[in-house]
């Protein structure tokens, strides 16, 4: 493997940031996959993200949806029959538009987020636990300017899942 030289950004040596970052990242991703884990008979990981999508935004269109999942269509299509038949979602005509079918939750697939969700707040709480007081104001403010700076809008702590505002 090819030595990687220092990355210099307004003359500051960026290597451990990104190093740091892409620690953190492997950990998070981590936690995720483990949080994921408990449903995976029921989702793939690409659906689950479907799920998501719907319970952060109400119901959606086909297009919608695969735009916001970075997919084709047809892709999107064939996630959300498999999320149909599996009691996840519903879909129905849109009364605005009857050429496009409206996608939302039901009680099952908003379920399933939940208990993703509460799992990844668990363990995320556990790990934060360990760290003592000044270390989780330096991650509080290392993670919004980091969030901020890739265009993530704050959470909204009343929601119970902790989804953006809408």
């Amino acid at each position: 493997m090819a030595a990687r030289h220092s990355e210099q950004v307004n003359g500051e040596d960026l290597t451990a940031v990104i190093s740091g970052v892409l620690t953190g990242s492997r950990l998070l991703v981590a936690v995720a996959a483990r949080s994921l884990s408990a449903v995976e008979d029921k989702v793939t990981l690409a659906q689950f993200r479907m799920l998501v999508v719907l319970s952060g935004h109400g119901e959606t269109t086909l297009v919608a949806m695969a735009e916001a999942l970075n997919v084709n269509s047809s892709t999107a299509m064939r996630m959300a029959d498999r999320l149909a038949a599996a009691g996840m979602i519903t879909r129905e005509v849109n009364p605005r538009n009857r050429r496009e079918n409206l996608m939302r939750l039901t009680p099952q697939g908003r379920r399933i987020v939940e208990e993703v969700t509460v799992r990844r707040r668990d363990e995320i709480a556990a790990i934060v636990a360990r760290m003592s007081a000044e270390q989780r104001r330096a991650l509080i403010s290392a993670m919004t300017a980091f969030s901020e700076a890739g265009g993530e809008p704050p959470v909204d702590v009343s929601h119970p899942l902790g989804w953006p505002e809408a």
